[in-house]
């Protein structure tokens, strides 16, 4: 029994010393900066004056909030860009999995060509997209020469239009990845359901809505959630493709975070703003959980 014992706190001690730096690193680098950012969120800092300039200001940031123009402006385009590449991302993800899925010409080569943007520098691809969408880019060159417009569209200039291409470019970023999850679900589903449905003289369009599509929403819903999240914290494509000067038609919700905190040092301003983006995350994930139950297939 003793000797059991001591077995169990050897494997114990072992465990922990190999678990040791990851929840250091955890300790160090997330949870002890969470902490200080919601302690941050109730006072004025400007980061210049030290920890003793910290003042204590209560919910007087939060209920800024309320009137900032700014911020609300930037809460409008993200839910914008929430609303329109979230979907659009998962619709041409899921079509193209299940072309890629059959039997097609170079099949592995344009999986390929599908994927790789998705592991590509979202840098260099915001900076293509910028050199597309400029006045004098390829976008405004075949718009006006192939389709007769007297002068292109200011893309980037105009807050009716410079949402398009940072919509466009995120959707094409995230193809691959969901496309490749798409791919595996629909891997996954039994073929004696598709040749049941062939029996019966269902068409392959029916097969796909009736059979694919429902089947492998629990797939859907996994990629919405993580869409969603991964939308709202859109940053590096709205930075570089306004060439750093963001407008308001265009400025998301982390990029006035991060002007707030970087830009004009009101680190307790912005860790406000965080802590709404949280909440709005959390909510907008807990509804989807709960409109789940309605349409995902278990």
């Amino acid at each position: 029994m003793a000797k059991t014992n001591r077995l169990a706190r050897r494997e114990a001690a072992q465990a922990y010393i190999f678990l040791g730096p990851s929840l250091l690193i955890f300790l160090v680098l997330v949870l002890l900066p969470v902490l200080f950012s919601g302690y941050l969120a109730f006072t004025n800092w400007d980061f210049a004056s030290g920890f003793k300039g910290i003042q204590w200001v209560g919910f007087k940031n939060f209920v800024k909030l309320r009137t900032d123009r700014n911020f609300n402006f930037a809460l409008q385009n993200t839910f914008i860009y929430t609303v329109a590449s979230v979907p659009l991302t998962l619709l041409i993800s899921l079509m193209f999995a299940y072309f890629l899925n059959g039997k097609v010409f170079f099949q592995k080569v344009m999986r390929t060509f599908v994927f790789i943007p998705y592991i590509s520098n979202m840098v260099a691809l915001a900076l293509l997209f910028r050199c597309l969408f400029r006045s004098d880019g390829i976008i405004n060159s075949m718009l006006t020469q192939t389709f007769g417009m007297k002068e292109g569209l200011k893309w980037m200039s105009s807050n009716d239009l410079n949402k398009i291409p940072i919509i466009l470019l995120s959707t094409w970023a995230s193809i691959g990845y969901s496309m490749v999850v798409y791919m595996a679900a629909m891997q996954g589903v039994s073929e004696s359901l598709y040749e049941a449905a062939a029996i019966d003289g269902a068409s392959s369009r029916q097969t796909f809505w009736h059979i694919t599509v429902p089947l492998i929403s629990p797939t859907t819903f996994f990629l919405m959630i993580i869409r969603m999240i991964a939308v709202f914290k859109i940053f590096t494509s709205v930075k570089v493709m306004s060439g750093h000067v963001t407008s308001r038609g265009n400025v998301s919700l982390i990029v006035k975070i991060y002007d707030d905190a970087f830009g004009n040092y009101k680190f307790g301003y912005a860790s406000a703003e965080a802590w709404v983006l949280f909440v709005i995350i959390f909510a907008a994930t807990l509804l989807q959980f709960w409109v789940k139950k309605k349409w995902v297939y278990d």
